[in-house]
């Protein structure tokens, strides 16, 4: 499998569409990145940020407690943070300062868990078991990078080779974009388990927010609690779980 391209913070990175054709497992080391904080006036003052603003959004209980939480603790360091809810296959975008930009559906991995498999970033894709196709939950900090072919991709985990790129027809026969616009979420599990955007909104949100701010991502977990994944709790009385 040719190597990915590693990301590096001293070339700038240009906007471009992003239309991955790619597998989107392959193996390799990330090269460290730092994000930078999204600062706000005030915040040094504060011993708290605020709740999170949906903007009369409706979302998944999960997806609220876990953005009141990262707003609320700065667990995000006041960068940008995105919320993938794998039960809905449902992608929220927050500013640093818990205030949703933007949300998309999206395509996930196939298998239901929340675990990468031993080594799954290092195999084939003819290699892949269905059981490996699982888009692992958990908090990882967004990397701008390029896939083997040159087009953008945020890395989420390098090792496991689990990004977010542009939708993109790998088979005709398996129907992407069809899928994602279906209402049944069951539909969008497709992928081997990156997560697949439509192309205007990785373009035009994602890609552009973590170039400029960096962000962190929460991909919450399906047979675990936000508490048991993150130490997520609920916020309403500013306190956590004794």
């Amino acid at each position: 499998m040719p190597a990915l391209s590693r990301p590096s913070s001293a070339t700038p990175l240009l906007l471009a569409l992003a239309l991955v054709t790619a597998p989107c497992f392959a193996a390799g080391k990330h090269a460290a990145l730092a994000g930078k904080p999204h600062a706000g006036k005030g915040a040094a003052a504060q011993s708290h940020g605020p709740l999170a603003d949906l903007r009369n959004v409706r979302a998944g209980k999960d997806v609220v407690q876990v953005a009141n939480w990262v707003s609320y603790t700065y667990d995000s360091q006041r960068r940008p943070f995105v919320i993938i809810d794998k039960k809905v296959a449902k992608m929220y975008v927050f500013d640093g300062w818990g205030r949703l930009w933007s949300t998309s559906q999206v395509l996930i991995g196939t298998a239901v868990g929340d675990d990468s498999a031993p080594g799954v970033g290092s195999k084939r894709l003819s290699q892949l078991k269905a059981s490996e196709k699982t888009t692992p939950a958990g908090r990882f900090v967004a990397r701008p990078g390029k896939d083997n072919h040159g087009a953008n991709v945020v890395w989420i985990d390098y090792d496991a080779a689990l990004s977010m790129h542009a939708l993109a027809s790998v088979s005709a026969s398996e129907r992407r974009a069809e899928r994602m616009a279906t209402p049944d979420p069951g539909d969008n599990r497709i992928s081997n388990g990156c997560v697949n955007l439509p192309p205007k909104f990785f373009n035009g949100v994602l890609w552009p927010t973590v170039q400029k701010y960096g962000a962190v991502v929460y991909v919450l977990p399906e047979t675990r609690t936000p508490h048991e994944q993150f130490g997520a709790y609920d916020v309403g009385g500013g306190k956590a779980p004794a």
